[in-house]
């Protein structure tokens, strides 16, 4: 499922480069925003459902995707913060396999930070690495500041 979401997004993503050129690409990562906004709003609502917070605790409890052995990751629980650290991604692969990785980093760059912000706006995401340059991505789930 996840290889397929990846090739009809870039086939998405040229199309709509192809027809409106820039513009439609700045369309495309408005989308991927306002779709991570809605799935954390979601999130907060899973949260809600099994009486928690929308909070750092139950954030990744809260998640709607189920992870599989096409993602390798290392999960780190601070007293205020979770940090990931993403060394294998079955979407980033597609992406570069494909040559596609314009494309990819339309998705990686602003997905998670959405989620985030529609799951609480209190939270923040900073992703310091990604796959297409770092050979890794990682992410720092924190209470703003």
């Amino acid at each position: 499922m996840f290889v397929l979401f990846a090739r009809f997004f870039s086939i998405l993503a040229k199309n709509l480069e192809k027809e409106f050129g820039e513009k439609g690409l700045a369309v495309l990562k408005q989308s991927v925003i306002d779709w991570g906004i809605a799935r954390g709003k979601d999130m907060a609502n899973r949260a809600a459902k099994n009486g928690n917070k929308n909070d750092l605790e139950a954030y990744l409890p809260s998640y709607d995707m189920e992870r599989s052995e096409l993602f390798g990751y290392d999960t780190q629980y601070g007293k205020d913060a979770i940090t990931q650290d993403f060394t294998r991604c079955v979407f980033a692969e597609t992406w570069m396999k494909a040559g596609e990785d314009k494309y990819g980093r339309i998705y990686c760059e602003n997905i998670d930070p959405a989620i985030v912000k529609g799951y609480n706006d209190q939270m923040e995401c900073i992703h310091d690495h990604i796959m297409y340059k770092d050979g890794h991505c990682t992410f720092c789930f924190r209470m703003k500041k």
